[in-house]
């Protein structure tokens, strides 16, 4: 359970496995359907996720997905190891989480709530996950990387599955990238019949930087959504599944991220944390095509309370 290694990467009959895979567990988020600013959007209510976070589906599948896991390591910026945190309790297998010591607090104690040993290390997610690598290959733990691995990607697909068939009006798909697992997997169970936008912060624009030079490349991080969206360089998979079908990037600045944030609870009562908020920045700032679309609200794991 490692990228060390050149994987295969994931099909449409992967995501549709991983969705029956973690159907026991997994919470089937709702859509909302409005209208803002005289427009129709839609809304992928995926911050109701189990942990807050769509990375619970991504972990869950790959700790059920048929390999002998005793003991699971995982880098995280909060989201990623939440979701393992609790997937590994579900499947009774013992977990370490590495953090940088900038990951917000309330995510490090949920790690912790839920049975995982937590280890702050370095003040980026990359010197985290060094830690990480190295404790997996010195204990012969498993490394479940956030973004760059086959089940993982299926996992987060299955949200594409759900939108398909909630909102099949919707003609567009918005999801925010920071490694780009979700995007890629969403990618796959939409298929060719419906646009994917990925949306970024302006400094957080790995996807962005990678597309440009051709391949995943070292990119800037530095975002009030960085703690969800903080890689900084996309997955060799997620890049691979991307570039193989049109995907629209786009950026929005950090104003407009908070800017949308603040809207959604004012106006729908969403509290979502600012990553969530990157594709309806994004909508609000006329870059998201499409006569519908429908925009992912990825997590909701902050310490902002709206006032």
């Amino acid at each position: 359970m490692t990228s060390d290694t050149i994987e295969a990467l994931p099909a449409t009959e992967d995501v549709r496995a991983a969705a029956e895979r973690i159907a026991p567990h997994a919470r089937r988020t709702p859509v909302l359907t409005t209208r803002i600013d005289g427009r129709p959007v839609t809304f992928k209510l995926e911050h109701l996720q189990v942990t807050g976070s769509f990375k619970f589906r991504g972990a869950l599948n790959a700790l059920r997905g048929g390999r002998d896991v005793h003991r699971v390591v995982a880098a995280s910026g909060g989201n990623h190891g939440l979701g393992v945190a609790e997937a590994a309790r579900l499947c009774g297998v013992p977990a370490r989480i590495y953090v940088p010591r900038s990951a917000p607090e309330v995510k490090v104690r949920r790690i912790a709530a839920a049975g995982a040993q937590v280890v702050r290390c370095g003040d980026r997610y990359a010197e985290a996950e060094e830690a990480a690598r190295a404790e997996a290959a010195a204990t012969g733990a498993a490394f479940l990387h956030p973004y760059d691995h086959p089940e993982v990607i299926a996992g987060q697909g299955t949200v594409g599955l759900e939108i398909i068939e909630q909102a099949p009006h919707c003609d567009t798909v918005a999801v925010a990238v920071g490694g780009a697992g979700l995007a890629a997997g969403v990618g796959l169970a939409l298929g060719p019949g419906r646009a994917l936008v990925a949306a970024e912060p302006e400094h957080c624009n790995a996807l962005h930087a990678a597309f440009a030079a051709g391949e995943p490349v070292e990119a800037p991080v530095d975002s009030v959504a960085a703690s969800a969206l903080g890689a900084s360089r996309v997955g060799r998979l997620p890049f691979a599944l991307l570039r193989a079908r049109p995907t629209t990037c786009v950026l929005v600045g950090d104003e407009q991220i908070l800017a949308a944030r603040d809207r959604l609870w004012e106006e729908l009562r969403l509290a979502v944390e600012p990553a969530a908020a990157v594709p309806f920045a994004a909508w609000l700032a006329g870059k998201v095509p499409g006569e519908h679309p429908c925009l992912v609200l990825c997590g909701a794991n902050a310490d902002w309370r709206p006032s």
